[in-house]
């Protein structure tokens, strides 16, 4: 009997670095993904000794886990599109090793963006039970008022199309006369613009400045760095919540 370890096929190919595994179950899914010649299940669990192919390109086996950060400008947008100049696959052919971005942030948003091929980390900080808090730096179109600062800790509710959405209580403190920081620990898609306009005011420019203790810091705009073990470690686990400057 082998002595090498077998993994369900989803996690073993974000092992591989290949994407995160909720991605890897929709490749399943998708039929896109054959063991030994063969279409996988996403019940499968393989080795290094399987050949595994998505879209009939051969997937290597796990390589040393490498972590990034990359301070994303506007324009940039994390579909990872072949075709598309403004897409992040443009940086990301660049790279000596096969990364992923972890989350997302929006085209007209700029800051932290976690670059790795850990797929089990890439999970960790996407679940929403591991309440990992992210932390922006938005300005908006006139004046904050006490009353809109309030509303967005409590809660905002919008509609779009027939869903309607909720974003849970946060913190949030007012950093210049049009200006607040927001600590989220919800990821719902474009959620800062729309609790904003559900009030009244319109972003004019958003960034990500944080997630958990790792800070964007000085990384210049388009530019990308390792990070430390340190770093790398508090991703492991949920951080305090950032406190306001005083």
């Amino acid at each position: 009997m082998s002595s090498t370890p077998s993994h369900r096929l989803a996690k073993y190919i974000a092992m591989c670095g290949h994407c995160s595994r909720r991605a890897a179950q929709r490749l399943i899914t998708q039929g896109r993904v054959n063991i030994n010649g063969a279409p996988a299940k996403h019940t499968d669990a393989v080795t290094s000794a399987e050949l595994i192919t998505i879209d009939n390109t051969v997937l290597l086996p796990p390589t040393t886990a490498c972590y990034l950060a990359y301070h994303k400008p506007v324009g940039i947008n994390c579909n990872n599109r072949p075709h598309d100049n403004a897409s992040i696959y443009q940086l990301l052919k660049q790279l000596p090793q096969r990364l992923f971005a972890v989350g997302r942030l929006d085209k007209d948003s700029s800051g932290l963006l976690l670059l790795t091929n850990d797929g089990a980390l890439g999970q960790r900080l996407l679940h929403p039970d591991q309440q990992h808090s992210k932390t922006y730096v938005v300005c908006t179109d006139r004046s904050i008022s006490p009353a809109f600062l309030q509303h967005m800790a409590t809660g905002v509710s919008w509609q779009l199309g027939l869903k309607r959405f909720q974003s849970l209580p946060c913190q949030i403190w007012q950093s210049g006369t049009q200006q607040f920081h927001i600590v989220l620990t919800q990821g719902l898609h474009r959620q800062i613009r729309y609790m904003c306009k559900a009030l009244g005011y319109r972003v004019v420019s958003l960034q990500r400045i944080a997630i958990g203790a790792f800070a964007l810091a000085e990384l210049a705009v388009g530019d990308y760095r390792p990070l430390s073990d340190t770093e790398v470690a508090s991703l492991l686990q949920p951080a305090a919540l950032p406190q306001p400057d005083t």
